[in-house]
């Protein structure tokens, strides 16, 4: 067999092993309540606790209320650096384990030859999979693409991040360290993924470890270790996405349209379109008075895109100033219109513009963007968005 039939096999093996993680992390079913409480008690015992007490709750937010009614089991702790302490005496059990999972991912990074991590600034493949073989890309680099970049669009930035932006909208999500179980599946997969193409070998402690986690990624949804206690939340009732526009390695977002994207059994509900979590009134009262208070672009976006955008000019008392085709979208035309005073608490104007890329349903949407109020021109609008110059703009191929 080729080295690139050969590399091609190993993609795809990675992908179905990449889909299977996104799947756990995507599960709206009940928690598996022995294998999570089995593999937190394994847990406690490595930082040399005994087990907790389980307390179960039907969602985050109800387990979020069981963690702020006890502060003193559950403190809130922020991790700063990365000289700390192994093992720093006193801690509460969410740091130590902290402290376990930032070995365990230097140790496993190790082991994988490479830093695998975000933070490490990897510039992402632009292209398939396959093509990005085909163009001479190492290996490693396309199944990171599969298996590591894919998982973290999808369960990272575009599930948890909405629903952490509804259920910690002032914590940044560091009440007690919050343990996401499955959609910690982003970067526990990866690791799996490299261990069951026989790509990397793992000490015996560190598989243990990752073990773990992973048993808790297939079996419950968010939990909060405690002293002597530990809050674990179902799993959502229902769950709602969508593909990525442009997705290359299967990325998914959270949408729904008709109601919310996230459910869970006490009724808390997410909505989010388009990957945009937007507060209750978005869907079911968008009036043009609440969308010019709004202070969040793409919350305004979205809610404007509820009632349409020809409704919201109308309505808002917007006045069109000039039409131009779009350089960069040919087929397109730009729409400039002049923002009232006081409607967005600044001098402004809109752009109206139609996006280059398509949507999932194979449609183009139409998009507003401020612009200073100083442009008369929709060209030297579009481009300024860019930062280019109107003549600059003019010249493009094509955006998205």
């Amino acid at each position: 067999m080729s080295a690139l039939r050969e590399g091609a096999h190993r993609v795809a093996s990675a992908r179905g092993l990449s889909d299977e993680w996104q799947a756990h992390g995507l599960a709206a079913r009940p928690a598996d309540r022995p294998a999570a409480e089995a593999a937190v008690a394994a847990l406690y015992r490595l930082i040399d606790l005994p087990a907790p007490e389980f307390v179960w709750a039907p969602s985050p937010a109800a387990a979020l209320s069981l963690v702020h009614d006890d502060p003193r089991t559950f403190p809130p702790v922020r991790l700063r650096g990365t000289n700390l302490p192994r093992y720093p005496a006193g801690w509460p059990p969410a740091a130590l384990l902290a402290n376990l999972v930032r070995d365990l991912r230097r140790s496993l990074d190790h082991a994988i030859g490479h830093p695998t991590r975000p933070e490490y600034g990897w510039e992402p493949l632009r292209v398939a999979a396959e093509q990005a073989l085909e163009a001479g890309a190492p290996l490693r680099r396309v199944i990171d693409a599969v298996a590591h970049d894919a998982l973290h669009s999808t369960l990272s930035d575009c599930v948890r991040a909405p629903m952490r932006a509804e259920l910690m909208p002032t914590t940044g999500g560091t009440d007690g360290l919050t343990w996401y179980g499955q959609h910690d599946a982003h970067w526990i997969g990866h690791y799996d993924v490299y261990a069951r193409l026989g790509l990397a070998a793992y000490r015996r402690r560190d598989a243990e470890l990752l073990s773990l986690f992973a048993e808790l990624a297939r079996s419950t949804g968010w939990w909060w270790p405690g002293r002597g206690r530990c809050v674990l939340a179902e799993r959502p009732t229902a769950l709602h996405t969508e593909p990525r526009p442009n997705a290359l390695h299967g990325e998914v977002r959270l949408h729904r349209d008709e109601g919310p994207a996230v459910r869970f059994a006490d009724d808390t509900r997410i909505y989010v379109l388009h990957g945009t979590h937007v507060p209750t009134w978005v869907m079911t009262d968008p009036t043009v008075e609440r969308i010019n208070a709004e202070r969040n672009i793409e919350v305004r976006r979205s809610a404007i895109e509820r009632i349409g955008w020809d409704t919201y000019i109308a309505e808002a008392g917007l006045r069109h100033l000039a039409t131009a085709g779009d350089p960069g979208n040919p087929g397109s035309e730009l729409h400039l219109y002049d923002v009232p005073p006081g409607v967005w608490r600044r001098p402004a104007r809109l752009l109206l513009v139609v996006n280059g890329s398509v949507e999932p349903d194979g449609s183009h949407r139409r998009y507003g963007l401020s612009v200073p109020a100083h442009f008369d021109d929709p060209v030297a609008a579009a481009g300024w968005t860019y930062g280019l110059s109107g003549e600059h703009y003019a010249r493009l191929v094509r955006r998205t």
